[in-house]
């Protein structure tokens, strides 16, 4: 009977949710050790690097597509994708393409993307790993997206006030002026992020984040 790997692959997203908080408690605060229970627990789970890494993918009629070289997880800890090379090595003509985690089946311990080739596979985008000043890129790229709307709902909420009752209209200011004051704080928190240098806009990252999550609610309040 066919497995998703989907369905293996999503028990890592405990194992990496569980990284993440270690990771932050030894930088920060007192590490917890794993308990007795937890380790046995473990010992039962899935490792990607004993159970998919490195292994051949086929296709239905058997013939080798490529192999799995990495697994991405999604910001949100969904394991979403596969990396599977194919042809040549590494730095030597391999060609990486990332697959829906879905499309790939463990059929007795053997992975199968049904319905492709090597021609196929090889036809696909590449796939790169981003560098880190293009995640930054990315990540200013997002927080503008939020900034236009809510310079966007700021309009809006003018236009409201302008054509409101007097009561309705304090209610409208409150907003606008709670909105303006995020949004100030929003755009300003981006700009040092922006002026950073490669080795330190990381460390501004977590304050452009919060600002921009306040700036979300503060749109989400005003749409209300």
């Amino acid at each position: 009977m066919k497995k998703i790997v989907l369905i293996a692959a999503l028990s890592l997203t405990a194992s990496a949710g569980m990284l993440g908080t270690a990771s932050a408690q030894v930088a920060g605060s007192t590490a917890r050790s794993v308990t007795l229970t937890e380790v046995q627990e473990l010992a039962l789970g899935w490792s990607v690097k004993k159970t998919i890494l490195g292994k051949a993918v086929y296709n239905g009629s058997g013939e080798k597509v490529g192999s799995v070289v990495d697994l991405i997880i999604s910001p949100d800890k969904t394991v979403s994708y596969l990396i599977i090379g194919a042809g040549g090595f590494i730095g030597m003509g391999r060609h990486d393409v990332a697959i829906p985690v879905a499309q790939v089946q463990d059929q007795g311990g053997k992975l199968v993307m049904d319905g492709a080739t090597k021609a196929s596979v090889k036809a696909m985008p590449a796939f790169d790993y981003a560098t880190d000043e293009r995640r930054r890129e990315q990540f200013a790229a997002q927080a503008d997206q939020d900034l236009a709307k809510a310079r966007a709902k700021l309009t809006e909420l003018d236009k409201q006030a302008s054509a409101a009752t007097a009561e309705a209209k304090v209610k409208l200011d409150a907003q606008s002026v709670a909105l303006k004051q995020d949004l100030k704080t929003a755009e300003a928190k981006l700009a040092a992020l922006r002026k950073a240098s490669a080795a330190k806009w990381r460390s501004v990252e977590a304050d452009v984040s919060a600002a921009m999550a306040k700036l979300r609610k503060s749109i989400d309040v005003a749409t209300r």
